[in-house]
């Protein structure tokens, strides 16, 4: 008894002037709060939340208090206490005997003999026992109260995580060994007690006069006024809770309308904030898609759900104070740029919102005046110009529309920015179902976040983005416009325009829109929704000083839409997307930032005008004869900064946005300006001086010149004395530049040179692109002088869709001898197999414009044909082809289908790729384009296969008359296609080799010679593939008889179906015409006597040619 009473004498509340005062009227949901907080010291306010105590109350004089111990494990049931084992010891059994070691000792009766010992009686309410019965409390002076059972059920318990679970004391317990998991629950103080009663005497030991009872109850305080604090915030922002949240027009978030960058928050709310409560939530309220910093004197905060993304990403604790008692974390000026840079790294959208004003300004407008604060600008992902490297991050906005045309074409106008160089490029582009050309759009642009109206595209265009945006290392943001808001319509946003005075650098926005724009209305609503967007993020700077020019995906190059750039690996590998392996990093051996911006322009446009190349490469030749150039040019490129993006910062300061007027934020802004214009002007010093010693190369100048407009620099007009002015000021006003430290007479200083910098804005735009434009070629000549392998100047004849072309040239033709891949290495490092490819007339005669390629599985055959792409790629752009000679006519597109993947995501199969892709080309293809197919059919069953592969290859050879390479494992259609006059045979060649000496003919390891040679290959080796891939001997041999028996029963099948009359019928045309001419009698010759005769006249022809060639 007397230690039941110790601890109901712990668990009792003290008597205190504030319980006094307090009353009865405190309720028992608090102290549940109180008991929650205790037992839970980490819960979040969504958790704290959801276990707060609803109706039940306690006695306000007996406080519940929890325990620092963990939640045990939950305790095995107990045996009943009728398994006690017999008292006659001689009739135990075994059973018995061992039960006796689990037997539950009968707390009843303990308790009543510590009742009777005392004296004095009563019953206790404990979590271990029944919970429909509690026991009589002693008080002291005071009568036994009553708790509610229900409390510690439903409160106490479930606080625990349902990691300690009640122990009845029924009959039907079943008794367990007491292990430290089964062990029931004991109070914290419970084990106090009973430690201390080991050492001291347990008569001489009170907690209630100990200091340990008064620092547990200080603790209890606080945890009290911790929840009280978590309680009232919860209360008073229970309109952001998932369950409650709407939006600005009161729509919840499964409403198709809902808008989550905006958030309703209650009137009485908002009555009851204070003033700089009311600040920041006015401003967050509709930028709730934004990580919103608060400047609070020295220090940035962010706020409730704002508060959860600190913690989360940036590791900060949460506290409860700020603005309005409120979750919040912080960090000091000093660190914000670096915690602002590391959220949008992590794809957060952050914003700031500063003080317009000192504390002490803000008490001179009187005692009760708040400072004044503004949201000053809104960081993305896609609109930062720190830390982004050479890349050129954009953002994107696209309108769809109909061309108006029964084809079914759409038209997509589109508008990107360049925020780092104050760029912004307009334009349009047809497009079919396959949205192959906006694919080709978001490869070229590679677009860090797409704007677009939520139901303003069509499903294919949405598709379309889902594919492409996922094709690189990095995630695409996709930002969907409600139809409430929406884009402008296009007069409205000319009239915006021109009100507000955006673009002001571009005068001839207009003429560019209407020379080389079509479909100006779908530009320019992409355009409004651009605008918007960068309205909203303040970025006026751009608006008001960005550049707009016409943008051309397809127009005056060579066309490659999306899918040809991912299957030829152009920017981003298939395995992950980087750069490793592409085309991209194998020309790039650029050194300035804008360089290796301007390579990754001209791949995706290479050129498809015979004079513009060869003006390329005799630039090229030129560097390659003189080592000692390109050495000195990469000396001063080295220098050089990264001229493009400085221009464009340079730019934006001209007007002086409204962070210049912010206390202690000015000398940061002014600081960097400072270190941009004296960084900038040193560095187009060094660019001039590269130009002025090119100019002694009068060889090299001349070339350069039919490439681009070069800058004039000597004189008394030209740009070196013009420069040497702002660098005497720059020495004079800002000796220090890069570490400037700025007064306020620095910001007029600066402006005033800006401006008149600026006056020849153009002309330093045209001095970067010189120094741009030499960068890679430079970096063209060294891929040429340092390859592995041989490298050749491609000879390039115009296309040959021209009738002039057409009568000398036959057609469009393609020689390339001694190819191979220029980025897939061998295992030793060396140089892959040589091969050589004749389509069309060549110098030793005249070659079908078809290659029917087969070859073993792994035998090179991808890797030929996407060799062969890439050369006609890097000659069209005017560099070196890795081969030994390469003749080719102009190629207007190049079609590929290669590969086998799903689109999960996209719902579309393997074989539906291979349709679709397939269907692009059948389309779109001309004579003058080159064709890739790889395997087509295999999506599907055999016979669907091969009959789709046999109609698309007869209707590119018979119909088109492209250039084609195909590479197939059906080998009928070898048989079927042998003798047609348009089409050559080859495959790669393999061997077979003993693996052991005395291994039998069948277990010979295959070889592969990566070789071209001629003639059809007579199977694909699947087996022995299999075999080097590791599937068991036993499972090919089974899949050996299996073939076997294969062939034998569709062998005579495929023979017995082949119909030559349908196979042969330009055969049969041709023979028409010359019997009708001859005047023999047509009656005479059937369909298959056309076949033959041709084929055999064919024969003799080839086999003369090769004889005559021989002597």
């Amino acid at each position: 008894m007397q230690r039941q009473r110790s601890i109901l004498s712990f668990l009792k509340k003290p008597p205190s002037e504030k319980s006094n005062s307090r009353g009865s009227s405190s309720g028992g949901a608090a102290q549940n709060g109180n008991l929650l907080a205790t037992i839970e010291p980490h819960l979040t306010l969504k958790e704290s939340l959801s276990f707060a105590p609803s109706c039940h109350t306690v006695d306000s004089l007996l406080e519940i208090t929890g325990t620092e111990t963990p939640p045990e494990k939950v305790p095995r049931q107990i045996f009943s206490a009728d398994l006690t084992p017999n008292s006659d010891k001689k009739s135990t059994s075994l059973f018995s005997s061992i039960m006796h070691k689990f037997v539950k000792v009968d707390k009843k009766d303990k308790s009543s003999e510590r009742n009777q010992a005392v004296g004095d009686s009563s019953t206790v309410c404990s979590i271990f026992s029944k919970l429909n019965e509690c026991e009589e409390v002693p008080k002291v002076g005071k009568p036994a109260s009553k708790i509610p059972v229900e409390f510690f059920s439903s409160r106490f318990i479930g606080t625990l995580n349902q990691q300690t679970s009640l122990v009845s004391e029924s009959k039907n317990d079943m008794p367990g060994p007491e292990t430290p998991g089964g062990q029931p629950f004991v109070p914290r103080v419970k084990r106090i007690r009973e430690d201390c009663s080991k050492i001291d005497d347990a008569n001489e030991f009170s907690l209630r006069d100990s200091s340990k009872r008064a620092k547990f109850l200080q603790d209890s305080e606080a945890v009290k006024r911790r929840h009280d604090e978590v309680s009232e915030s919860a209360s008073k922002f229970d309109w952001l809770d998932p369950s409650r949240i709407r939006d600005a027009s009161g729509r919840r978030p499964g409403d198709p309308l809902h808008d989550k960058r905006t958030l309703h928050i209650p009137p009485d709310a908002l009555k009851k904030m204070s003033a700089s409560q009311r600040q920041y939530w006015d401003v967050k309220c509709q930028y709730m898609d934004v990580v919103l910093f608060f400047k609070v004197g020295k220090f940035y905060e962010l706020y409730e759900l704002d508060a959860e993304i600190g913690h989360k990403e940036l590791d900060w604790k949460i506290t409860h104070s700020g603005v309005g008692k409120c979750r919040q974390v912080g960090i000091s000026e000093s660190g914000i740029d670096d915690a602002v840079q590391k959220l949008v790294a992590r794809g957060y959208k952050v914003g700031r919102m500063e003080q317009l004003e000192t504390s002490q300004q803000a008490k001179a407008r009187g005692a009760n005046s708040v400072i004044r604060r503004k949201l000053v600008n809104v960081i993305t992902p896609s609109t930062t110009d720190e830390n982004i490297g050479p890349d050129a991050v954009h953002l994107l906005a696209v309108k769809e529309g109909s061309s108006g045309l029964d084809n079914g074409s759409v038209v997509f106008g589109f508008a990107f920015v360049d925020c780092a160089a104050l760029k912004v490029w307009i334009g349009s582009v047809s497009d079919d179902t396959s949205c192959a050309a906006l694919g080709a759009l978001l490869m070229q642009v590679s677009p860090k976040e797409i704007i677009y109206e939520s139901r303003g595209l069509s499903q294919e265009a949405l598709k379309a983005l889902k594919i492409y945006s996922s094709t690189g290392s990095t995630a695409v943001q996709m930002t969907p416009v409600l139809p409430v808001n929406g884009f402008p319509e296009s007069t409205d946003v000319k009239n915006v325009i021109q009100a507000k005075g955006y673009f002001k650098g571009s005068s001839d926005l207009w003429n560019n829109l209407n020379d080389g724009v079509a479909h100006h209305e779908f530009t320019l609503c992409a355009l409004g929704g651009l605008v918007d967007h960068l309205c909203r993020l303040m970025l006026d700077d751009v608006l008001c000083n960005g550049d707009v020019l016409p943008y051309q995906v397809y127009r005056g190059c060579l066309r490659m839409d999306g899918q040809t750039l991912v299957n030829l690996e152009i920017f981003g590998n298939n395995a992950d997307g980087g750069p490793a392996g592409t085309l991209y990093k194998y020309l790039d051996s650029c050194i300035t930032s804008s360089g290796k911006r301007l390579l990754k322009s001209w791949i995706c446009h290479p050129l498809k005008d015979v004079e513009k190349i060869n003006n390329r490469l005799n630039v090229v030749d030129a560097l390659m004869m003189h080592p000692e150039i390109v050495l000195l040019v990469a000396q001063y490129l080295r220098k050089v900064p990264d001229l493009e993006r400085l221009l464009g910062r340079v730019k934006s300061s001209v007007q002086m946005p409204a962070t210049l007027l912010l206390p202690v934020v000015w000398k940061k802004v002014l600081k960097q300006r400072v270190k941009a214009f004296g960084t900038l002007v040193k560095g187009l010093r060094v660019a001039v001086d590269l130009l002025l010693t090119f100019q002694k190369e009068e060889n090299l100048t001349s070339c350069l010149s039919k490439i681009l407009d070069l800058p004039l620099h000597g004189g008394d007009d030209g740009l070196d004395k013009f420069l040497t002015q702002f660098e005497a000021a720059v020495d004079s006003d800002f000796p220090k530049y890069q570490d400037h430290d700025p007064t306020e007479t620095d910001a007029e200083t600066l402006a005033i040179l800006s401006e008149l910098f600026l006056e020849k804005a153009s002309s330093w735009s045209q001095v970067i692109q010189t120094i741009n434009c030499i960068d890679v070629l430079r970096s063209f000549a060294i891929v040429a002088n340092d390859s592995s392998g041989a490298m050749s100047r491609p000879i390039i004849w115009p296309l040959a869709s021209t009738t002039s072309t057409c009568q000398r040239n036959k057609g469009p033709t393609l020689t390339i001898k001694g190819l191979w891949h220029p980025f897939a290495l061998t295992e030793s490092g060396g140089v892959p197999v040589p091969n050589d490819i004749y389509l069309g007339e060549a110098s030793d005669g005249y070659f079908p414009h078809t290659l029917l390629l087969t070859g073993p599985n792994m035998g090179g055959k991808s890797t030929l044909l996407r060799a062969a792409c890439l050369s006609i790629i890097l000659a069209q752009l005017g560099c070196y082809v890795p081969c030994d000679v390469c003749v080719l006519s102009l190629v207007d597109t190049i079609f590929t289908r290669l590969g086998a993947t799903d689109r999960i995501m996209t719902g579309e199969s393997t074989f539906y790729i291979e349709c679709a892709e397939t269907a692009s080309v059948l389309q779109n293809a001309t004579q003058d384009s080159l064709v890739l197919l790889d395997e087509l059919g295999r999506g599907t069953s055999t016979f669907d296969g091969y009959a789709i592969a046999y109609a698309v290859f007869r209707h590119l050879v018979e119909k088109v008359n492209c250039r084609l390479l195909f590479a197939t494992h059906y080998h009928p259609l070898t048989k079927e296609f042998s003798s047609h006059p348009r089409v050559t045979l080859k495959h790669m060649a393999c061997t077979f080799k003993p693996s052991s000496e005395t291994s039998s003919e069948r277990d010979h390891e295959l070889v592969f010679l990566y070789r071209l040679a001629p003639g059809a290959c007579p199977e694909s080796y699947g087996l022995q593939v299999a075999l080097m891939a590791g599937v068991p001997k036993q499972v090919v041999k089974a899949a050996s008889m299996a073939a076997q028996l294969i062939k034998e029963r569709i062998g005579e099948n495929f023979r017995s179906s082949e119909r030559r009359s349908e196979f042969s019928t330009l055969h049969e045309e041709w023979f028409k015409t010359l019997t009708a001419v001859s005047g023999i009698a047509a009656s005479s010759c059937d369909d298959d006597t056309y076949d033959t005769l041709f084929c055999l006249w064919h024969e003799l022809r080839s086999s003369y040619m090769k004889s005559k060639a021989s002597a």
